[in-house]
Protein backbone atom coordinates (compact mmCIF):
# COMPACT_ATOMS: atom_id res chain seq x y z
CA UNK A 1 0.00 0.00 0.00
CA UNK A 2 1.06 3.56 -0.66
CA UNK A 3 1.96 5.83 2.28
CA UNK A 4 0.43 9.18 1.64
CA UNK A 5 2.21 12.26 3.43
CA UNK A 6 2.76 15.64 3.22
CA UNK A 7 6.11 17.85 4.25
CA UNK A 8 5.59 20.46 6.37
CA UNK A 9 7.61 23.49 6.41
CA UNK A 10 9.04 23.75 9.92
CA UNK A 11 11.65 25.01 12.33
CA UNK A 12 14.28 22.18 12.91
CA UNK A 13 15.09 23.26 16.25
CA UNK A 14 12.27 25.39 18.82
CA UNK A 15 13.95 25.98 22.38
CA UNK A 16 11.77 27.99 24.32
CA UNK A 17 12.30 27.60 28.20
CA UNK A 18 13.46 29.96 31.15
CA UNK A 19 17.54 30.53 30.24
CA UNK A 20 17.07 28.88 26.07
CA UNK A 21 19.63 32.10 25.81
CA UNK A 22 22.50 30.68 27.55
CA UNK A 23 22.40 27.35 25.25
CA UNK A 24 22.40 29.52 21.79
CA UNK A 25 25.81 28.92 20.71
CA UNK A 26 24.92 24.90 21.02
CA UNK A 27 21.99 25.70 18.79
CA UNK A 28 23.77 27.62 16.28
CA UNK A 29 26.54 25.21 16.41
CA UNK A 30 24.14 22.38 14.86
CA UNK A 31 25.39 20.82 11.27
CA UNK A 32 22.39 22.10 9.68
CA UNK A 33 22.47 25.70 10.80
CA UNK A 34 25.71 26.40 10.74
CA UNK A 35 29.43 24.26 10.25
CA UNK A 36 31.78 26.87 10.41
CA UNK A 37 30.39 29.41 13.24
CA UNK A 38 29.96 31.83 10.50
CA UNK A 39 26.88 34.09 11.35
CA UNK A 40 25.16 37.37 10.87
CA UNK A 41 23.13 38.51 13.77
CA UNK A 42 21.15 41.49 13.35
CA UNK A 43 20.14 43.51 16.45
CA UNK A 44 18.62 46.80 17.36
CA UNK A 45 20.73 49.75 18.16
CA UNK A 46 19.38 49.88 21.99
CA UNK A 47 18.76 46.62 23.89
CA UNK A 48 20.41 44.65 21.23
CA UNK A 49 23.98 45.90 22.38
CA UNK A 50 23.65 44.49 25.62
CA UNK A 51 22.59 41.00 24.45
CA UNK A 52 25.66 41.44 22.01
CA UNK A 53 28.01 41.91 24.83
CA UNK A 54 26.69 38.90 26.56
CA UNK A 55 26.64 36.38 23.39
CA UNK A 56 29.55 37.86 21.41
CA UNK A 57 31.57 35.96 23.55
CA UNK A 58 30.68 32.38 22.78
CA UNK A 59 29.93 33.36 18.96
CA UNK A 60 33.73 34.21 18.52
CA UNK A 61 32.88 33.80 14.28
CA UNK A 62 29.59 36.13 14.46
CA UNK A 63 29.71 39.70 12.72
CA UNK A 64 26.73 41.53 14.38
CA UNK A 65 24.34 44.41 12.05
CA UNK A 66 22.59 47.17 13.85
CA UNK A 67 18.91 47.41 11.78
CA UNK A 68 18.21 51.12 12.13
CA UNK A 69 13.73 50.39 12.18
CA UNK A 70 11.68 48.01 10.13
CA UNK A 71 10.98 49.11 6.96
CA UNK A 72 11.63 47.65 3.28
CA UNK A 73 14.35 49.31 2.86
CA UNK A 74 15.96 48.87 6.32
CA UNK A 75 15.70 45.50 4.86
CA UNK A 76 17.20 45.65 1.66
CA UNK A 77 20.24 47.16 3.33
CA UNK A 78 20.82 44.70 5.66
CA UNK A 79 20.85 42.21 3.06
CA UNK A 80 22.89 44.05 1.29
CA UNK A 81 25.81 44.73 3.88
CA UNK A 82 25.18 40.44 4.77
CA UNK A 83 25.76 39.25 0.70
CA UNK A 84 29.61 39.14 0.68
CA UNK A 85 29.95 37.53 4.43
CA UNK A 86 29.77 33.77 3.18
CA UNK A 87 28.21 33.19 6.06
CA UNK A 88 26.17 30.13 7.02
CA UNK A 89 23.33 31.57 8.26
CA UNK A 90 21.45 34.79 9.68
CA UNK A 91 20.42 35.22 13.10
CA UNK A 92 17.30 37.74 14.13
CA UNK A 93 17.77 38.62 17.46
CA UNK A 94 15.01 40.92 19.19
CA UNK A 95 11.53 41.94 19.03
CA UNK A 96 9.42 41.88 15.43
CA UNK A 97 10.63 44.08 13.41
CA UNK A 98 14.38 42.78 13.90
CA UNK A 99 13.35 39.51 13.33
CA UNK A 100 11.00 40.16 10.22
CA UNK A 101 14.01 42.63 8.19
CA UNK A 102 16.47 39.38 9.18
CA UNK A 103 13.72 36.98 7.33
CA UNK A 104 13.58 39.18 3.82
CA UNK A 105 17.11 39.45 4.00
CA UNK A 106 18.01 36.19 4.96
CA UNK A 107 15.72 34.77 2.06
CA UNK A 108 17.32 37.63 0.24
CA UNK A 109 20.77 36.39 0.35
CA UNK A 110 19.61 32.58 0.39
CA UNK A 111 20.65 31.77 4.10
CA UNK A 112 18.43 30.17 6.92
CA UNK A 113 17.41 32.60 9.60
CA UNK A 114 17.41 31.49 13.21
CA UNK A 115 14.96 33.42 15.23
CA UNK A 116 15.72 34.40 18.62
CA UNK A 117 12.78 36.58 19.71
CA UNK A 118 12.84 39.08 22.89
CA UNK A 119 9.48 39.74 22.75
CA UNK A 120 6.06 37.55 22.33
CA UNK A 121 3.99 40.68 20.58
CA UNK A 122 2.84 38.83 18.09
CA UNK A 123 2.51 35.56 16.00
CA UNK A 124 5.13 36.98 13.22
CA UNK A 125 8.52 35.18 15.10
CA UNK A 126 7.77 32.10 12.83
CA UNK A 127 5.85 32.43 10.34
CA UNK A 128 6.49 32.91 6.37
CA UNK A 129 6.00 36.42 6.25
CA UNK A 130 7.95 39.33 6.84
CA UNK A 131 5.90 42.67 7.64
CA UNK A 132 7.61 45.57 6.64
CA UNK A 133 6.83 49.18 6.16
CA UNK A 134 7.03 50.50 2.47
CA UNK A 135 6.36 54.13 0.99
CA UNK A 136 2.58 52.86 0.33
CA UNK A 137 2.29 52.15 3.94
CA UNK A 138 3.24 48.12 4.95
CA UNK A 139 3.86 45.16 3.10
CA UNK A 140 3.90 41.72 3.33
CA UNK A 141 6.59 39.98 2.16
CA UNK A 142 6.72 35.74 1.83
CA UNK A 143 10.18 34.35 2.56
CA UNK A 144 10.95 31.02 4.31
CA UNK A 145 10.04 29.77 7.66
CA UNK A 146 12.47 29.89 10.36
CA UNK A 147 15.08 27.08 10.60
CA UNK A 148 15.08 27.38 14.50
CA UNK A 149 13.34 29.26 16.87
CA UNK A 150 14.91 30.50 20.56
CA UNK A 151 12.35 31.94 23.17
CA UNK A 152 13.85 32.68 26.82
CA UNK A 153 11.07 33.54 29.20
CA UNK A 154 13.89 35.01 31.47
CA UNK A 155 14.81 37.70 28.63
CA UNK A 156 11.14 37.67 27.47
CA UNK A 157 9.75 38.85 31.30
CA UNK A 158 12.18 41.87 31.02
CA UNK A 159 10.72 43.27 28.02
CA UNK A 160 7.65 45.49 28.48
CA UNK A 161 4.10 43.99 29.50
CA UNK A 162 2.57 45.53 26.65
CA UNK A 163 4.79 43.24 24.45
CA UNK A 164 3.05 40.11 26.17
CA UNK A 165 -0.20 41.21 26.44
CA UNK A 166 -0.60 42.27 22.75
CA UNK A 167 0.90 38.61 21.71
CA UNK A 168 -2.18 37.32 23.44
CA UNK A 169 -4.56 39.47 21.73
CA UNK A 170 -2.86 38.30 18.41
CA UNK A 171 -3.10 34.52 19.37
CA UNK A 172 -6.73 34.89 21.08
CA UNK A 173 -7.86 36.18 17.08
CA UNK A 174 -6.70 33.02 15.71
CA UNK A 175 -10.41 31.37 16.64
CA UNK A 176 -12.21 34.60 14.88
CA UNK A 177 -9.72 33.97 11.80
CA UNK A 178 -10.60 30.25 11.74
CA UNK A 179 -14.61 30.57 12.20
CA UNK A 180 -14.15 33.01 9.26
CA UNK A 181 -12.24 30.21 7.17
CA UNK A 182 -15.13 27.83 7.91
CA UNK A 183 -17.25 30.48 6.99
CA UNK A 184 -15.48 31.40 3.47
CA UNK A 185 -15.53 27.68 3.08
CA UNK A 186 -19.55 27.14 3.48
CA UNK A 187 -20.41 30.02 1.69
CA UNK A 188 -17.77 30.35 -1.72
CA UNK A 189 -16.15 27.19 -1.18
CA UNK A 190 -13.00 28.49 -0.62
CA UNK A 191 -10.81 25.58 -0.28
CA UNK A 192 -9.51 24.87 3.97
CA UNK A 193 -6.71 23.54 5.14
CA UNK A 194 -7.96 21.00 8.36
CA UNK A 195 -4.57 21.03 9.72
CA UNK A 196 -3.59 24.47 9.31
CA UNK A 197 -6.66 25.16 10.77
CA UNK A 198 -7.08 22.97 13.59
CA UNK A 199 -3.14 24.37 14.58
CA UNK A 200 -4.33 27.62 14.67
CA UNK A 201 -7.34 27.22 16.44
CA UNK A 202 -5.67 25.78 19.27
CA UNK A 203 -3.29 27.44 19.62
CA UNK A 204 -5.76 30.67 20.15
CA UNK A 205 -7.53 28.29 22.38
CA UNK A 206 -4.68 27.07 24.77
CA UNK A 207 -3.81 31.15 25.24
CA UNK A 208 -7.67 31.63 25.84
CA UNK A 209 -8.44 29.27 28.23
CA UNK A 210 -5.21 29.19 30.18
CA UNK A 211 -5.73 30.41 33.47
CA UNK A 212 -2.04 32.17 34.28
CA UNK A 213 -1.07 35.04 34.03
CA UNK A 214 1.56 37.09 32.22
CA UNK A 215 4.22 37.03 34.77
CA UNK A 216 4.08 33.01 35.10
CA UNK A 217 6.25 30.82 33.11
CA UNK A 218 3.57 27.96 32.57
CA UNK A 219 1.49 30.83 30.85
CA UNK A 220 4.43 32.18 28.52
CA UNK A 221 5.21 28.99 27.87
CA UNK A 222 1.81 28.62 26.62
CA UNK A 223 1.16 31.38 24.94
CA UNK A 224 4.77 31.16 22.99
CA UNK A 225 4.27 27.71 21.66
CA UNK A 226 0.65 29.02 20.49
CA UNK A 227 2.22 32.14 18.46
CA UNK A 228 5.37 29.46 17.07
CA UNK A 229 2.32 27.09 16.22
CA UNK A 230 0.36 30.08 14.65
CA UNK A 231 3.60 30.95 12.42
CA UNK A 232 3.63 26.69 11.09
CA UNK A 233 0.31 26.94 10.20
CA UNK A 234 0.20 29.80 8.05
CA UNK A 235 3.44 27.98 6.83
CA UNK A 236 0.97 24.58 5.94
CA UNK A 237 -1.63 26.95 4.24
CA UNK A 238 0.26 28.14 2.30
CA UNK A 239 -1.01 32.20 3.35
CA UNK A 240 -1.72 33.57 6.56
CA UNK A 241 -5.58 32.54 6.34
CA UNK A 242 -5.65 30.33 9.64
CA UNK A 243 -4.55 33.48 11.15
CA UNK A 244 -5.95 36.63 9.66
CA UNK A 245 -9.65 37.02 9.17
CA UNK A 246 -11.95 40.29 9.99
CA UNK A 247 -10.03 40.81 13.38
CA UNK A 248 -6.81 41.88 11.45
CA UNK A 249 -8.53 43.51 8.62
CA UNK A 250 -10.05 45.95 11.34
CA UNK A 251 -6.49 46.36 12.43
CA UNK A 252 -5.42 47.15 9.06
CA UNK A 253 -7.98 49.48 8.87
CA UNK A 254 -6.88 51.23 12.43
CA UNK A 255 -3.14 51.59 11.41
CA UNK A 256 -4.45 52.96 7.35
CA UNK A 257 -7.27 55.37 8.92
CA UNK A 258 -5.04 56.32 11.44
CA UNK A 259 -1.16 55.63 11.30
CA UNK A 260 0.08 58.06 13.95
CA UNK A 261 -2.33 56.71 16.99
CA UNK A 262 -2.69 53.10 16.37
CA UNK A 263 -2.33 50.87 19.00
CA UNK A 264 -0.26 47.75 19.00
CA UNK A 265 -1.28 45.11 16.31
CA UNK A 266 -2.03 42.15 18.94
CA UNK A 267 -4.18 44.81 21.03
CA UNK A 268 -6.48 46.14 17.86
CA UNK A 269 -6.35 42.30 16.88
CA UNK A 270 -8.15 40.97 20.15
CA UNK A 271 -10.47 44.14 20.11
CA UNK A 272 -11.21 43.28 16.31
CA UNK A 273 -11.60 39.17 17.28
CA UNK A 274 -14.01 40.26 20.17
CA UNK A 275 -16.45 41.95 17.57
CA UNK A 276 -16.22 39.74 15.00
CA UNK A 277 -17.37 37.01 17.04
CA UNK A 278 -20.50 39.43 17.87
CA UNK A 279 -21.27 40.12 14.53
CA UNK A 280 -21.22 36.49 13.96
CA UNK A 281 -23.96 35.08 16.68
CA UNK A 282 -20.87 33.79 18.49
CA UNK A 283 -22.36 35.81 21.77
CA UNK A 284 -20.39 33.00 24.54
CA UNK A 285 -17.52 33.23 22.49
CA UNK A 286 -17.34 36.51 22.03
CA UNK A 287 -17.72 37.16 26.06
CA UNK A 288 -15.22 34.49 27.19
CA UNK A 289 -12.84 37.14 24.61
CA UNK A 290 -13.64 39.70 26.29
CA UNK A 291 -12.92 38.22 29.62
CA UNK A 292 -9.96 36.98 28.91
CA UNK A 293 -8.77 40.39 27.25
CA UNK A 294 -10.14 42.33 30.06
CA UNK A 295 -8.06 39.53 32.61
CA UNK A 296 -4.85 40.51 31.01
CA UNK A 297 -5.45 44.45 30.49
CA UNK A 298 -6.40 43.98 26.80
CA UNK A 299 -8.65 46.53 25.34
CA UNK A 300 -12.46 45.24 24.74
CA UNK A 301 -13.80 48.75 23.50
CA UNK A 302 -12.14 51.19 21.06
CA UNK A 303 -12.03 54.29 23.83
CA UNK A 304 -9.73 51.57 25.76
CA UNK A 305 -7.09 52.54 22.83
CA UNK A 306 -7.88 56.10 22.66
CA UNK A 307 -10.67 55.61 19.62
CA UNK A 308 -14.25 57.39 19.21
CA UNK A 309 -17.63 55.15 18.59
CA UNK A 310 -17.66 56.84 15.37
CA UNK A 311 -13.70 56.16 14.26
CA UNK A 312 -13.82 52.44 14.77
CA UNK A 313 -16.96 52.43 12.80
CA UNK A 314 -15.33 53.87 9.62
CA UNK A 315 -12.46 51.20 10.65
CA UNK A 316 -15.04 48.25 10.41
CA UNK A 317 -16.71 49.72 7.45
CA UNK A 318 -13.62 50.28 5.44
CA UNK A 319 -11.64 47.28 7.08
CA UNK A 320 -12.52 44.85 3.84
CA UNK A 321 -10.68 47.00 1.39
CA UNK A 322 -7.50 46.05 3.10
CA UNK A 323 -7.66 42.62 2.19
CA UNK A 324 -9.40 42.26 -1.24
CA UNK A 325 -10.27 39.29 -1.89
CA UNK A 326 -10.65 37.72 1.57
CA UNK A 327 -14.36 36.38 2.58
CA UNK A 328 -14.98 37.12 6.59
CA UNK A 329 -17.92 38.17 8.51
CA UNK A 330 -17.83 41.67 7.44
CA UNK A 331 -17.84 40.79 3.61
CA UNK A 332 -20.54 38.14 4.31
CA UNK A 333 -22.87 40.44 6.01
CA UNK A 334 -21.93 43.71 4.18
CA UNK A 335 -23.07 46.11 6.70
CA UNK A 336 -23.99 50.05 5.90
CA UNK A 337 -22.51 52.61 7.80
CA UNK A 338 -25.41 52.68 10.21
CA UNK A 339 -25.96 48.86 10.59
CA UNK A 340 -22.32 48.56 11.92
CA UNK A 341 -23.39 51.47 14.08
CA UNK A 342 -26.29 49.22 15.95
CA UNK A 343 -23.91 46.28 15.90
CA UNK A 344 -21.46 48.16 17.50
CA UNK A 345 -24.22 49.48 20.22
CA UNK A 346 -25.04 46.44 20.99
CA UNK A 347 -21.63 44.76 21.29
CA UNK A 348 -20.68 47.84 23.89
CA UNK A 349 -23.73 47.38 25.93
CA UNK A 350 -22.79 43.65 25.87
CA UNK A 351 -20.03 44.24 26.92
CA UNK A 352 -20.45 46.78 29.77
CA UNK A 353 -22.73 44.91 31.33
Amino acid sequence: MPVLTRLIPSPVVVDIRAGALNDLASVLADQRISSSGKLAVAISGGSGAVLRERLAPALPGASWYEVGGGTLDDAIRLADAMKSGHYDAVVGLGGGKIIDCAKFAAARIGKPLVAVATNLSHDGLCSPVATLDNDAGRGSYGVPNPIAVVIDLDVIRQAPVRYIRSGIGDAISNISSVADWELSNRVTGEAIDGLAAAMARQAGEAVLRHPGGVGDDGFLQVLAEGLVLTGISMSVAGDSRPASGACHEINHAFDLLYPKRAAPHGEQCGLGAAFAMHLRGAREESALMVEALRRHGLPVLPADIGFTEDEFVRAVEFAPRTRPGRYTILEHLDLSTDQIRDAYADYAETVSR
